[in-house]
């Protein structure tokens, strides 16, 4: 009996696996399709990595760089943003 319920839970954490890994890599293609679609790639590539994330150890790393990358253009944007402000 315990046996069985250990093979189910071993099912069942592969199905989960699987499914978040189809569940990543199809909105992480449609963020990809948005680069040259109209909408929000900017949000829904980080989404999918995200997904991934919770699996895979590659996905942790392009989410951070991503994350690095998003806070570099935040600073640049509003830095040049509060100049601007105070020599007016």
């Amino acid at each position: 009996m315990n046996e069985q319920k250990r093979e189910n839970g071993r099912a069942f954490r592969t199905a989960l696996r699987w499914f978040r890994t189809l569940i990543g890599f199809t909105v992480l293609l449609i963020g990809v399709l948005l680069i040259v679609l109209p909408g929000p790639a900017v949000v829904v590539i980080p989404v999918g990595l995200g997904i991934l994330a919770t699996e895979y150890a590659w996905a942790r790393k392009y989410l951070k760089k991503f994350k690095d990358g998003g806070e570099k253009l935040g600073m640049l944007f509003f830095s040049k943003r509060k100049k601007s402000a105070d020599s007016a």
